[in-house]
């Protein structure tokens, strides 16, 4: 019988790391299990919300609250700040006009450049938003140290690079060229 390192056995050490790969690959399911449903929560409320009118989507609050934390900024810059195309964001922007939420004027240095800010409504409309989630959204965490916290927002952080990787990878193939560091994505993974 041929010993280890620490005196026992090589099929000890096998089977301790057996183990311990089992366990992590069950971790790393039920993580992705969460994950889908946590997505298919958020595209079930953005599909409700979608259908209130005289409200803002859930898809267009990102464009408040970022208008919240600056008093003004330009379609690009909240296409940045909301992480949607230009052309998307003046769409979102035409409706929270419509809506009395955002003011659009333009740059007296510049022309070409729109700047938006918030109305008084719109100010209330975030304040409101921000009422009814912050509750919610503390009651579901309260069990989880800030460690915890920080260890969640770690992973999910490396989970939105990986999603962000594979757009890149897919955005390329589809001209045709390699990415650096980067496998293609095939149809069967």
């Amino acid at each position: 019988m041929s010993r280890g390192l620490g005196g026992g056995s090589n099929e000890a050490f096998v089977t301790a790391t057996t183990s311990v790969t089992a366990a992590r690959q069950e971790a790393i399911q039920g993580l992705g299990q969460a994950f889908k449903r946590a997505m298919v929560a958020v595209r079930r409320l953005r599909g409700r919300e979608t259908h209130r009118p005289g409200t803002p989507s859930f898809a267009q609050y990102p464009l408040l609250f970022a208008l919240a934390e600056r008093d003004e900024l330009s379609n690009g810059e909240l296409a940045c700040a909301a992480d949607v195309s230009a052309a998307t964001v003046t769409g979102m922007l035409d409706s929270l006009v419509e809506l009395g939420l955002v003011t659009r004027t333009r740059s007296s240095s510049d022309r070409r450049v729109v700047t938006c800010s918030l109305t008084a409504a719109g100010r209330g409309a975030v304040d409101a938003r921000r009422a009814a989630f912050q509750p919610r959204w503390d009651a579901a965490l309260a069990e989880f140290s800030a460690e915890e916290l920080a260890l969640a927002a770690g992973v999910l952080e490396r989970i939105a690079t990986m999603f962000d990787e594979l757009a890149l990878v897919s955005d390329t193939a589809d001209r045709g060229r390699p990415v650096a560091g980067l496998a293609p994505v095939s149809d069967t993974t």
